[in-house]
């Protein structure tokens, strides 16, 4: 039997690299499979030179809610030797991006990661580790083996004030970035299927994706809202009634 764990992925910051040139760490537009399984590893407490058979065996997808913006970080380091420097990196990010990840596979594996957030053995971290998740990650387990169909169904997950873009819009077209269990050449394709994360030598394979669109439900839609390209009324500037009355001599 087959069930799909359920993640929010949102936080300040994210960063899914899938390749990494010297100093210049990138990140790709939605999280990584190896981004993903490294944060489940986390959280069952797993060394990183343990066995990720049976993780990397899940079947993943991810939904983009809020794509968020695109940050670069220019990040600088001493080593250990007294005025050596070290080269000036780049790191990129994602700022106010929120995300919904799905994994199919074996029910007791899926209920076992589900444990696993409630109560984390090693804090989980979205793609680095100065990136801490905002909010609870789990959002639940489904009786299904489709990743993808799970994602369809789950309520759209964004911020406030990104949802409140969308305000006039009932419902709300999403991307879904799919592992492509046929392998098909046409598809893209990216090296994060992790094979190890044992430091000494990480070691990743080319996965399959195919690309997706679903609509959902926009859960508080207000159709009679304001167009949010027309500007709003400008406030008349009394500065002088924020001041009490002056008492006489």
């Amino acid at each position: 039997m087959n069930s799909v764990l359920i993640l929010r992925l949102a936080g300040p910051l994210q960063s899914w690299g899938a390749s990494a040139r010297f100093a210049r760490r990138t990140t790709e537009t939605a999280p990584t499979k190896s981004g993903v399984i490294g944060l489940l590893a986390a959280a069952l407490g797993r060394d990183r030179t343990a066995d990720l058979t049976d993780l990397a065996a899940l079947h993943f997808a991810v939904r983009t809610g809020q794509p968020g913006t695109r940050l670069r970080d220019f990040q600088t380091a001493h080593h250990a030797d007294p005025g050596k420097a070290m080269p000036v990196s780049e790191r990129f990010y994602l700022a106010d991006a929120v995300f919904v990840a799905a994994l199919a596979g074996n029910d007791t594996l899926i209920r076992t990661l589900h444990t696993a957030l409630q109560a984390p053995v090693y804090l989980p971290y979205l793609g680095r580790r100065s990136c801490p998740p905002q909010g609870p990650l789990d959002l639940g387990v489904m009786d299904t083996n489709d990743p993808v169909q799970a994602l369809t169904t789950q309520e759209w997950q964004a911020s406030d004030w990104y949802r409140q873009q969308r305000r006039r819009d009932r419902t709300v077209t999403l991307t879904i970035l799919a592992e492509d269990t046929a392998h098909s050449p046409a598809r893209d394709m990216l090296r994060d299927q992790p094979i190890s994360f044992d430091p000494r030598h990480r070691r990743y394979a080319l996965r399959s994706m195919t690309s997706t669109q679903t609509d959902v439900p926009n859960p508080r839609p207000n159709p009679a809202a304001r167009n949010r390209h027309t500007p709003l009324p400008v406030p008349r500037h009394e500065p002088e009634a924020l001041l009490s009355p002056m008492d006489g001599p």
